[in-house]
């Protein structure tokens, strides 16, 4: 049966208040369902993006680093610096730093071939390869050395470890210590160190040993020695100053022997130059008595000279006459020939001659009535 009042009472329900109107419509409702659907699949590929690259990359390759170009895990190639991009089915892109990575290594036990326990620090930096070549051929194997620089400094650590006890093995103590050993043990660890990395594709550069410590027993030892030749160098310079000393000293002594005979030797000097002066003295008057017997005897030597040459100058004079003499008596020919020449320099041209025959007397007849007459035979 129906409660009477059910009706009243879904009346007394109702809201005395009028319905509202339509709502305003909102911006999302504005919006197409298709561009809606778009922008939705965008972010859903980006956010996949995110979660894996393994479709794609795109990437900058800083100038100190190499890209490895991988496809389906297969080294494709390597890039060098720039911007680096590619899509495709598990494809990706390494990067490996070519930078250096310093290594630092301390050995405080090693034993030189003279059985002398030293320590060395040895520092050098490592770079990684950037050859394509080189980095193909090596990635594979060594990919945790080209990608960590912790597994690189161990791997370079146990090589550097080895080629010091390598290097130090060959040398003496003091060949790896002292001088310019420690430029040959650097360059030793410096090769045997290049020649454990290469295999890696690795090369090592500025390599040195800043640091050489020994043990205290051999600190101690080199003290000793050290001591012992400072000592010795000590009565070197002791022994080379009393030495330097007693020349000295003889020097003076000499100086000084030297002064008096100097002194001697001035005084004898000067008596023998005073003895000198007085020989000379009676040099010069024993030289005037010597001159004036000179003078006399010189004045008669003059003479006798004098007629000497007198003599000589007469004989000079006279010397003609007695050649010709000589000359005459030994010739008779000549004799006439310069007979001849007399009369023939005799005659002048006014001379006038008769010539008769032997035992005719010439008559002349002058103005004066005079007859010269002469013998003609002599």
């Amino acid at each position: 049966m129906k409660n009477p009042n059910a009706q009243n009472q879904k009346t007394n329900s109702t809201p005395s208040t009028p319905p509202p109107s339509n709502p305003r419509p909102s911006f999302l409702s504005l919006i197409p369902g298709w561009f809606v659907g778009l922008i939705l699949g965008v972010i859903v590929i980006a956010v996949l993006a995110n979660v894996s690259k393994s479709f794609w990359y795109f990437e900058v390759i800083e100038n100190d680093q190499v890209g490895v170009t991988i496809e389906a895990g297969e080294i494709q190639g390597v890039l060098q610096p720039g911007i680096a991009y590619d899509f495709g089915l598990f494809v990706d892109l390494v990067k490996i730093t070519t930078s250096a990575v310093a290594i630092t290594v301390d050995d405080p036990e090693l034993i030189t071939i003279d059985k002398q326990r030293i320590g060395l620090e040895v520092t050098a930096d490592v770079f990684r390869p950037r050859e394509a070549d080189i980095v193909i051929s090596n990635y594979s194997r060594y990919r945790n050395i080209y990608l960590n620089d912790e597994s690189l400094q161990q791997r370079m650590t146990a090589f550097t470890l080895q080629a010091m006890k390598v290097c130090v093995g060959d040398k003496k103590f003091d060949e790896a210590v002292i001088g310019s050993g420690r430029d040959d043990l650097r360059a030793c660890i410096d090769d045997e160190l290049s020649g454990l990395a290469e295999p890696l594709g690795l090369e090592v550069r500025n390599v040195a040993v800043p640091q050489i410590t020994i043990s205290p027993e051999v600190q101690a030892g080199l003290d000793a020695i050290v001591q012992s030749r400072l000592a010795t160098e000590k009565a070197k310079q002791d022994a080379e100053k009393a030495k330097q000393e007693a020349i000295a000293q003889q020097a003076v002594e000499e100086g000084r022997i030297r002064v008096d005979q100097a002194k001697l030797q001035e005084e004898a000097r000067q008596q023998a130059i005073l003895q000198d002066i007085k020989r000379q003295q009676l040099e010069a008057e024993l030289a005037v008595i010597e001159q004036e017997k000179v003078n006399t005897e010189a004045q008669l030597e003059l003479t006798n000279l004098q007629q000497q040459v007198a003599d000589e100058q007469a004989l000079v004079d006279i010397a003609k006459e007695l050649a010709l003499a000589a000359l005459y008596e030994k010739y008779p020919s000549f004799v006439a020939l310069q007979i001849a020449l007399a009369n023939a320099a005799a005659i002048k041209p006014t001379d006038k001659f008769i010539f008769t025959q032997e035992g005719v007397f010439p008559n002349l007849i002058f103005s004066n009535g005079t007859l010269p007459t002469f013998n003609v035979n002599p």
